[in-house]
């Protein structure tokens, strides 16, 4: 069994790298990577941090940034290395056949074999649907990740994408004058993470959502002032229990729900889970 490092850098989610890298290592046999994951890189000290970490740890890397800069500087410390950094998509499977000193098999589909990360998945997105808006409370220890946040701050979706992504993930609505389940303070095995919005984008997703539902606006749901204070309080919550807080105004699903797994992953490490 071969074992080597395997460093997956991105610009985004990560999603399009970590997919190449799993169609790529399945052609080959009898490895045993150890992947570092880093994601939502956009700034020269972001790098500096994976080129350190890459120093600790060398590997090949495998990348996706938009960047010309940083692209230049991860290209450059792995050529100082003697590393492969290899651009994917076109050259994935070329490059660490070189790396590896093994020949490739052209096995189109390997990577969607049925293994236990697969139905660690499945069994995870079973959890966040059983466990959403607030249902299961009293079962929370078992998650991997608690989401707090007022209603339409994307804690449904994004427990349903971190699930997909195999971390068993729970959603506990914040309303005003109505208590959270007691368990909350009390949780040790996972990451509870609360999630905040601005007001003014939060009226109109709110408004939006009415208007599908074809329901009125009179409502304490659309009310500015009332809102206003949610966030605030919510806020406070989070703030109260130290609970790292996530602004999801500007952010999609998929960026929280990567800011979310860094988050966990050193939550785990600091619990001695990993």
């Amino acid at each position: 069994m071969k074992k080597f490092n395997l460093h997956l850098v991105s610009d985004s989610t990560g999603e399009t790298v970590s997919s190449v890298a799993r169609a790529a290592l399945v052609q080959f046999d009898d490895i045993e990577p150890e992947e570092y994951s880093w994601t939502l890189v956009r700034t020269k000290t972001q790098m500096e941090r994976v080129i350190e970490a890459i120093q600790e740890n060398p590997g090949p890397v495998m990348y996706t940034l938009v960047d010309n800069s940083l692209r230049d500087i991860l290209k450059m410390e792995c050529a100082r290395r003697g590393l492969p950094c290899i651009a994917v998509i076109a050259t994935a499977v070329s490059e660490l056949s070189a790396y590896l000193g093994l020949e490739t098999h052209a096995l189109p589909g390997k990577q969607h074999e049925l293994n236990e990360e697969y139905f660690t998945r499945v069994d995870a997105i079973n959890y966040a649907l059983a466990h959403d808006d607030g249902q299961g409370h009293w079962e929370l220890e078992d998650a991997d990740i608690v989401l707090v946040g007022v209603s339409r701050t994307s804690k449904s979706p994004t427990c349903v994408y971190l699930a997909y992504k195999g971390f068993k993930s729970a959603n506990i609505p914040f309303v005003l004058d109505c208590p959270l389940p007691p368990a909350l303070e009390t949780l040790k095995k996972p990451l509870i993470v609360g999630l905040t919005i601005n007001p003014e984008r939060l009226l109109q997703i709110r408004k939006t959502r009415l208007q599908s539902l074809n329901q009125e606006a009179d409502t304490n749901y659309v009310d500015m002032e009332y809102m206003e204070r949610e966030v605030s309080e919510s806020r406070k919550l989070f703030n109260k229990y130290k609970w790292p807080v996530i602004d999801v105004t500007k952010r999609s699903v998929e960026e929280t729900a990567a800011t979310i797994i860094q988050q966990v992953k050193k939550h785990q490490e600091k619990m001695g889970q990993l």
